[in-house]
């Protein structure tokens, strides 16, 4: 297993760790406050570390090494569990938003001074898991799916622990309701970008910042080579772009060492395959443009 994957499983245990522990937490507080809003919290966090779980089978998943049968490894296994976060963050938010609306037409009762101890302490709890993943989710598409649902996770807490306050201070019993909307709305469009940047690499799309036209001309420029043809750029997960390409030209021992330096410099591509086509005219096969 590599540095940046050994690290990333060790936040990863380090979050399930903090989370577990705060949904111990939250049930225990709201079975003895009555708080509905606590054990909701809770259950929003359970299914969270479900999320977080499934990224942390991912990493171990992607460690393996290739097979004959699986020649690329298990590394699309990260970018299956982002699918799936994704769609739990997404389920999520619309159930806080169809809750906040009930709850805000029929607001419960509850004991809003151990609601709020409670929440403080679910509070800084998820503030050590999103201070642990904050320096590892840019590396990983999977990472990213698990800090997306830990940030909402310390944005439900927080946000409880600001409603328990107004209902302690004003007694506006609606304040929870209003404060979980605002949840819901905010954890969308990152679940749905999360969703598209998932299914763009399962449906093997060009990379984000790869120009297809550009790295075609790119290639062209290289001393020798007359034409490029089937070429195909896409993604095995993040940060491993893959090319291929049929490319006509010279025939020589390091056009191909050549090819591969100008993209794995210029593109960041580190793993592509040419094959190199005679620039000559061959009986009965017409020439490539």
């Amino acid at each position: 297993m590599s540095a940046a994957r050994a690290d990333q499983r060790r936040r990863l245990c380090l979050v399930l760790a903090i989370s577990s522990a705060v949904i111990a937490v939250e049930v225990v507080g709201g079975l003895l406050t009555g708080s509905l809003a606590l054990l909701a919290d809770a259950v929003h966090l359970g299914v969270d570390s479900l999320g977080v779980l499934l990224a942390l089978i991912a990493v171990l998943l992607a460690a393996r090494p290739a097979t004959a049968r699986f020649s690329f490894g298990y590394l699309r296994a990260e970018v299956l569990a982002a699918l799936v976060n994704a769609v739990l963050v997404t389920g999520i938010g619309i159930t806080i938003l169809v809750e906040a609306v009930q709850r805000f037409a029929e607001p419960p009762e509850v004991s809003s001074g151990g609601m709020l101890l409670v929440s403080l302490l679910a509070s800084a709890g998820m503030a050590c898991s999103v201070l642990l993943l904050l320096g590892a989710q840019g590396k990983s598409l999977n990472v990213r799916a698990a800090f997306l649902e830990v940030l909402s996770d310390a944005l439900a807490a927080a946000t409880t622990a600001l409603a328990s306050l107004v209902i302690l201070l004003t007694g506006f019993q609606r304040a929870d309701a209003i404060a979980s909307a605002l949840i819901g709305v905010a954890i969308l469009p990152r679940a749905w970008v999360l969703l598209r940047e998932a299914v763009t690499v399962l449906l093997e799309a060009v990379p984000r910042g790869v120009d297809p036209v550009r790295l075609r001309a790119d290639l062209l420029a290289e001393p020798g080579v007359r034409g490029v043809h089937d070429l195909h750029v896409w993604t095995v997960t993040s940060g491993s772009p893959v090319l291929t390409a049929h490319v006509v030209g010279e025939s020589g021992p390091d056009l191909i060492d050549r090819l591969a330096a100008r993209v794995r410099q210029g593109w960041g591509i580190a793993h592509s395959s040419f094959q190199v086509e005679d620039a000559g005219p061959r009986p009965g096969c017409p020439a490539h443009a």
